[in-house]
């Protein structure tokens, strides 16, 4: 792919999210914004996002398959605990967005640049640390590390997400048909291993990764939208009209558990890394806490509503993706194949990134034009591989999702705001309030990575023992 500027220039994009097009990227930047400039111009002005495309674009960035998997995450936490925990990761969701926001645009005026990523901007602001200075490339280094495991994360959970709806379809084939409003709890046989489904996308997701230029894949990316858009519609209306009465499920869950909610929870609202690049581009950025209040008011309402919904639905026999609860007439088999369809473009779009900061570099190392173009191949060929063998080795979609989301979606997320905030401002004498908020946030990040990852590898290592399920129960 071929990039007018660095690599890590266009590092930020983020938890399902499109990346912006290369051709709206602008390829030189100016020294800074002039007198006749305002302190929030950056690459938007007259040609940037309206108010409504941000919008549109930031709950793009916040809605995929961690929305589908939030039904068994409330199920870990308990059906009123799991509501109130996403409702106050919500709000400490959005707290860290403005404080990137903030600590950005800071930085970018005193360095002289209209904009800086993500990685740039932890980077500044070790430099405003005396005794972190020389350790500040690190940082920029280690965030977009956490980045690439994000993205190659989500590139592992959409294969995991494929293999298990797509096997469930096929089973479903070759089945009786159950009818749409039948509530009777089927059994079906396993007539392959998921693995092996994984496999046969192996190669089409390998050609789908070599598109040049991600404009080719936009009007396949709104097709997308729309079927992932149709599918939720869908989803909603069944799991309403199908919750039983009366309701008698754990308000709280066990306390082991609440890890693997943490997990998951986290996966999904890892929308952070959209904020910089949607507030740069915004025609008129100032507004751009409206758009980032709002949008998250209804991610947040929608995973509240999805994840509680399918919890009261399903109970206790809720899935890893609500899709797999879904009967097995024609209709809900087509709400599973618009989403796979949705999901299968979205890997395209995700593993844009890794390549972005991974592939230069490689192919920086050849020259000829033949052989960066194979090179250029190679390395996408590869981390392609790289993802579907991490996905057969752990096919299990909740797990996955949740180690991804203690990982690294924990550090981006929560651990690392926080910590620039204090780098940023340190000399400007934050209250002691500020300073025991940032503290109290990283620490339930830092609690949450290692509880959440421990008890994810640990649960990967029972299942493995137990080896793969013989049956998939479906319906309530």
């Amino acid at each position: 792919m071929d990039r007018s500027s660095s690599a890590n220039d266009n590092v930020p994009f983020s938890a399902e999210e499109t990346p912006t097009e290369e051709a709206d990227l602008p390829s030189t930047f100016p020294p800074g914004p002039t007198k006749d400039q305002s302190e929030y111009e950056r690459f938007g002005g007259k040609t940037g996002t309206t108010f409504l495309q941000t919008l549109i674009h930031l709950l793009k960035g916040n809605i995929g398959t961690g929305l589908l998997g939030l039904p068994l995450a409330v199920k870990n936490a308990g059906l009123v605990l799991g509501p109130v925990s996403l409702f106050v990761m919500g709000i400490v969701a959005v707290h860290c967005m403005r404080l990137l926001v903030k600590c950005s645009h800071h930085l970018s005026a005193k360095v002289g640049k209209p904009s800086l990523s993500y990685g740039e901007v932890m980077e500044h602001s070790m430099e405003n640390v005396s005794c972190l200075r020389r350790h500040a490339a690190r940082g920029r280094c280690l965030v977009n590390l956490f980045l690439i495991i994000t993205q190659l994360g989500f590139c592992c959970v959409y294969f995991v997400f494929l293999s298990d709806n797509i096997k469930q379809v096929v089973d479903a084939a070759n089945a009786t048909t159950m009818n749409c409003h039948n509530n009777q709890t089927v059994v079906l046989e396993q007539s392959f291993d998921s693995r092996l489904y994984m496999l046969c996308f192996l190669p089409f997701i390998t050609l789908l990764v070599f598109t040049p230029n991600l404009k080719y894949l936009a009007p396949f990316s709104l097709l997308a939208n729309l079927a992932m858009c149709t599918s939720l519609v869908l989803i909603y209306w069944y799991s309403i009209r199908n919750i039983p009465f009366p309701v008698s499920l754990p308000y709280v869950g066990k306390p082991k558990d609440f890890a693997l909610f943490f997990g998951t929870a986290i996966f999904a609202f890892e929308g952070i890394g959209v904020v910089l690049p949607l507030e740069n581009k915004m025609q008129k950025p100032q507004r751009f806490s409206m758009v980032l209040y709002l949008g998250m008011a209804m991610v947040t309402f929608l995973y509240i509503s999805l994840g509680t919904i399918g919890y009261l639905c399903f109970g206790a026999n809720i899935g890893a993706s609500i899709t797999l609860n879904l009967p097995n007439c024609w209709l809900y088999q087509i709400v599973k194949i618009l989403y796979c369809f949705g999901i299968f473009i979205t890997y395209a779009l995700q593993f844009y990134v890794p390549a972005d900061i991974l592939v230069p570099p490689a192919v920086a190392r050849v020259s000829g034009v033949r052989c960066k173009k194979a090179v250029d191949l190679l390395v996408r060929t590869a981390l392609v591989i790289l993802t579907c063998l991490l996905a057969v080795l752990i096919p299990e979609l909740d797990l996955v999702i949740a180690l991804v989301g203690s990982i690294s979606s924990s550090a981006l997320a929560l651990i690392f705001p926080p910590l620039l905030q204090v780098f940023t401002f340190h000399s400007e004498d934050l209250s002691i309030v500020v300073t025991l908020k940032n503290i109290l946030i990283s620490v339930v990040g830092v609690v949450g990575f290692v509880a959440g990852t421990y008890v994810s590898i640990e649960q990967i290592i029972q299942r493995s023992k137990l080896g793969p399920g013989a049956s998939l129960v479906q319906g309530p």
